[in-house]
């Protein structure tokens, strides 16, 4: 990824949904910090603080995904695709959720009523 292709990313999605206003939430990566970035006025940009995982669920699932690669080999590009599909489909609700489930989050949600 890169800026140019973040920029392509940008303005498809802010045409996409045009109508709304939305709220990324970006890590630290370089190319979301180019000084080259046109931001479409219906995108907000959130940083989060480096070194913050709890503020992004999904690096506390990735971080479970890698853990099954740390011995593994892979011929093909092909071959770690078939595999990283493999552990998705073994995901479900209650692994995801043992994972990702940071109290703070948990209990904004439940605060909130969602369901």
């Amino acid at each position: 990824l890169n800026a140019a292709c973040f920029q392509v990313f940008l303005e498809k999605f802010s045409a996409t949904y045009a109508q709304d206003i939305h709220i990324i939430q970006l890590d630290n990566g370089a190319f979301h910090f180019s000084q080259h970035l046109q931001i479409p006025e219906n995108i907000i940009l959130l940083f989060q603080p480096p070194h913050t995982p709890q503020v992004n669920p999904i690096e506390r699932l990735w971080e479970e995904i890698k853990r099954h690669l740390a011995w593994e080999s892979f011929g093909t590009l092909d071959e770690l695709r078939q595999f990283i599909w493999r552990r998705l489909e073994k995901l479900n609700t209650s692994i995801v959720a043992s994972i990702t489930g940071w109290d703070f989050i948990l209990d904004a949600l439940f605060e909130s009523n969602f369901s």
